[in-house]
C-alpha cells in the first residue's frame, strides 16, 4: 500500500479533530463517532484535551482506505501552541488545512500557511461547515485564492475535469500541452500538487461526515510517495512522557530501516518501537522507511534533530515573545525546576532559566492560554501548585548598517585573532553565519571553529542585552599561531569580535532595539468603533479603514484590522470584552518582530551596561613583555594585528 504521513492543521475551531473523527469513521478505524465538545474524541485523549475542548499536543491516528495507508497526526489549533505544530511540518509528506467556511482565512490561518510554504509541505484544503447558513461556497474558493494562493482550485474527490483549466493556469508548460491535448494526465496533477503549485480544495461538513468520502478519495488517488534511500536516517519531531513517565522519542524514518535495538544515540538504544493510534500503541519489530514510531531508551534526543543519514532541522520560526516569572507558593522551588525541566524537554521553546543569585526560575511562551495550560500540566503531571509573575517582553536587537567587529585574544601561550562583517538583514531573517575569509589567511580548522562558536552561543545585544536577529556574520579575516594557537583561543576571539562590532555600531547610533507586535482582527458593535480607533492610536498601533459590513450571526459587528505592540495590546481582549458587554472580540497573532516603539525608554529601563558584562565582554586581550593585558574594545582596532578590509 501507498504509504503516506499528513498533518492536519487549522486555526482553532475550524473542526480539524472534527475532521479527522469523520476520516477515521469512514475508513472503518472508528465504529462510533466521537465529538469534541462531549469529550470523546479519538484524538483529544488528555484530559486537559477533553477539559477545555481544544488540542494542546499532536497525536498519531493510523487509517487505511483502498490502496492508501495514512498516518495522521493531529496539532494543535491555538496560535499558543503553534511551536509544537511547527515540529511537526519537518516531516509531513503533506498536509490537511481545515477552513471553516463560516470564517474563511483568519489570522493564524495565515500564519500555518506561511510555516507550510517555509516547509515547501504540499497541503490539501478542506473547507469545513459549508452547510451553514449564508455561506457560499464560491465565494470562499475566491477568498482562499485571493488571500492564499491562485493555486486553491475545487477537487471532486477523483474527478477533476471540470476544474482542467484552472489546474493548467499553474504551469505555463502545461497550460500549453492543456490547450494542444485538451486534458491533463493524472501524473502531471499529482506532481504540481507535490510542487505546491496547486492546492486541492474540498467542501464538506465533517460533523455530519459530508464530503469526507470524496475527501478521502482524493487524498488516496492524488497523493503520491517519496522514494526513500536505503540508508537508515530519521527525523525526531517531538518528545513527549507517557502515563509513566517513560520518556518518548518521536521520529518519521525518512530512509532505510530502523530495527528494534538499535543504538541511536551515544550509547542509547531503542529499547522499544511504539507505533501509537490515539492512545494505544502497538510494538513493533522494525520500522520501514516513510513510518511514524514513539521510541523508549533515548535520553539526549530533541525535537528537529536529525538521526543517522539526516541533518537537523533549521531552528523554529515561531519563537516565544513574553517571559514570566514563576512563584513556587509553598512548593520546593528545586522541584518546580525538576518539573520545568522536563516540561522544556517536550517543547524546548519554553528557555527556562534559573538564576541562582535571585533564586528565581523565568519562562518564555506564547500567551496567556498557553500559560494556564502550563499551570494546569505542573499541578496534573508534578502535583504542584504554582503561579506566575507579571509578564515581560522580550526585545531583540539588530543592526541598520555594516560593520566590522575584531576579537583578539593572546594572553601567554595562546593567540588568535578574528574579524567579523556584521550586515542587517531583512526582518524575521534570524542570524546567518558565513565565512569569505582565504586559507592562506586563515586554515580551514580555524575557519571552522569560528563558525561552529559562532553557532554555540546566544549572543546579546549591547543596548539592553536581549538577544541578537536579522544579521549576517561573516568571516573575512583573522590570524592565528602555527606555536601557539588552540581551538579555545578563537571561540574567546570570535565572542569578543561580535560584541566589539555591536559595541562600534552603538557608537555609530546604528544599533537598533525590536519588539513583537501582533497582528490583529478587532470585530466591536458599531458604536464603539472610534473608541476601538482611538485606543489602537494610543498604542502605537496601525489600522485599516474598518470594514462596517462585516457580521457575526444576526450582528453587524465592523471589523478593524492592523498592527500593534504585544507591549501595548497585550490584556486588551478583556477591555474589548467589557466596553462592548460581551459581543467584540479581539484575535491577535503574533506577526514577528518591528523597531521597538518606545526604545529610549525600554533602553533606559533596562539600565544595560555592556562593558560590566564580563560574561559578554566586548573587550580584548593582547600580550607584551610575557604577559596579556586587557585593551578596551574601543582601542582594539588600532592594536589589531590583521587590518581591516575597509
Amino acid at each position: 500500500m501507498k504509504q503516506i504521513v499528513a498533518g492536519i492543521v487549522a486555526h482553532v475551531d475550524a473542526g480539524k479533530t472534527t475532521l479527522s473523527e469523520a476520516m477515521l469513521y469512514r475508513s472503518g478505524e472508528l465504529r462510533k463517532l466521537g465529538r469534541v465538545d462531549k469529550g470523546d474524541a479519538f484524538l483529544d485523549p488528555d484530559e486537559l484535551e477533553k477539559k477545555r475542548g481544544i488540542t494542546i499536543f499532536s497525536h498519531q491516528a493510523n487509517l487505511k482506505y483502498n490502496d492508501l495507508k495514512l498516518s495522521l497526526l493531529d496539532t494543535p489549533g491555538h496560535v499558543d501552541f503553534a511551536s509544537q505544530t511547527e515540529q511537526v511540518m519537518s516531516v509531513l509528506d503533506y498536509a490537511i488545512l481545515v477552513i471553516s467556511a463560516t470564517d474563511g482565512v483568519q489570522g493564524y490561518t495565515r500564519t500555518l500557511w506561511h510555516l507550510l510554504e517555509h516547509y515547501q509541505v504540499p497541503t490539501f484544503i478542506f473547507v469545513n461547515k459549508i452547510d451553514a447558513d449564508g455561506v457560499d461556497k464560491v465565494a470562499v474558493l475566491k477568498q482562499l485564492q485571493a488571500q492564499l494562493s491562485p493555486g486553491c482550485v475545487a477537487f471532486n474527490g477523483q474527478d477533476v475535469e471540470e476544474s482542467y483549466e484552472e489546474i493548467a493556469m499553474q504551469d505555463d508548460d502545461v497550460l500549453e500541452k492543456f490547450l494542444d491535448d485538451g486534458t491533463i494526465a493524472d501524473e502531471t496533477i499529482q506532481q504540481m500538487i507535490k510542487k505546491r503549485q496547486v492546492f486541492p480544495c474540498f467542501f464538506g461538513s465533517a460533523l455530519k461526515v459530508d464530503g469526507v468520502d470524496d475527501f478521502l478519495d482524493g487524498l488516496d488517488h492524488w497523493t503520491v510517495e517519496d522514494n526513500y534511500s536505503a540508508d537508515f536516517s530519521a527525523k525526531v519531531f517531538k518528545i513527549s512522557h507517557d502515563e509513566k513517565g517513560e520518556r518518548l522519542t518521536w521520529v518519521r524514518v525518512t530512509g532505510g530501516v530502523l530495527p528494534n535495538k538499535t543504538v541511536l544515540v551515544k550509547d542509547q538504544k531503542a529499547n522499544q518501537l511504539r507505533v501509537y493510534d490515539g492512545a494505544k500503541f502497538t510494538t513493533e519489530p522494525e520500522i520501514m522507511a516513510g513510518g511514524v514510531c514513539a521510541i523508549t531508551g533515548l535520553t539526549d534526543t530533541y525535537p528537529g534533530m536529525g538521526l543517522g543519514n539526516v541533518q537537523d532541522s533549521l531552528k523554529p520560526t515561531i519563537q516565544p515573545v513574553l517571559n514570566y516569572a514563576v512563584d513556587p507558593k509553598e512548593n520546593d522551588i528545586h522541584a518546580c525546576l525538576t518539573a520545568l525541566s522536563v516540561l522544556e524537554d517536550e517543547d524546548p521553546q519554553l528557555h527556562v532559566s534559573w538564576s541562582s543569585h535571585l533564586q528565581e526560575i523565568r519562562i518564555q511562551i506564547m500567551g496567556e492560554v498557553q500559560l494556564e495550560i502550563l499551570q494546569q500540566l505542573l499541578l496534573k503531571r508534578f502535583d504542584l501548585d504554582v503561579s506566575f509573575g507579571e509578564s515581560s517582553i522580550l526585545y531583540k536587537e539588530t543592526i541598520t548598517q555594516d560593520i566590522e567587529g575584531v576579537g583578539h585574544f593572546e594572553p601567554l601561550r595562546h593567540y588568535s585573532e578574528v574579524h567579523l562583517l556584521m550586515q542587517p538583514l531583512p526582518a524575521g531573517s534570524g542570524l546567518v553565519f558565513d565565512t569569505d575569509c582565504s586559507l592562506d589567511v586563515m586554515a580551514s580548522n580555524w575557519q571552522h571553529q569560528v563558525l561552529s562558536n559562532l553557532k554555540s552561543k546566544e549572543h546579546l545585544g549591547v543596548l539592553t542585552g536581549s538577544p541578537i536577529t536579522d544579521m549576517k556574520i561573516t568571516l573575512i579575516n583573522g590570524r592565528a599561531s602555527n606555536v601557539h594557537s588552540v581551538g579555545g583561543d578563537f571561540r574567546e576571539a570570535t565572542w569578543r569580535a561580535v560584541r566589539q562590532g555591536l559595541m562600534m555600531s552603538k557608537q555609530n547610533n546604528e544599533c537598533q532595539l525590536l519588539e513583537p507586535w501582533y497582528r490583529f482582527r478587532l470585530e466591536v458593535t458599531r458604536d464603539q468603533v472610534g473608541r476601538a480607533m482611538n485606543d489602537i492610536q494610543k498604542m502605537s498601533g496601525s489600522f485599516d479603514a474598518p470594514d462596517m459590513s462585516a457580521t457575526q450571526g444576526e450582528l453587524n459587528l465592523p471589523t478593524i484590522t492592523g498592527f500593534a505592540p504585544v507591549s501595548e495590546m497585550q490584556g486588551y481582549a478583556q477591555t474589548v470584552n467589557s466596553y462592548t458587554h460581551g459581543q467584540g472580540q479581539l484575535e491577535s497573532i503574533v506577526d514577528g518582530y518591528r523597531p521597538c516603539h518606545n526604545a529610549e525608554e525600554v533602553i533606559a529601563a533596562a539600565d544595560y551596561d555592556p562593558v560590566s558584562d564580563l560574561e559578554n565582554t566586548p573587550d580584548s586581550v593582547f600580550c607584551a613583555h610575557g604577559a596579556g593585558y586587557p585593551v578596551a574594545w574601543d582601542e582594539v582596532p588600532a592594536m589589531a594585528h590583521v587590518g581591516y578590509r575597509n
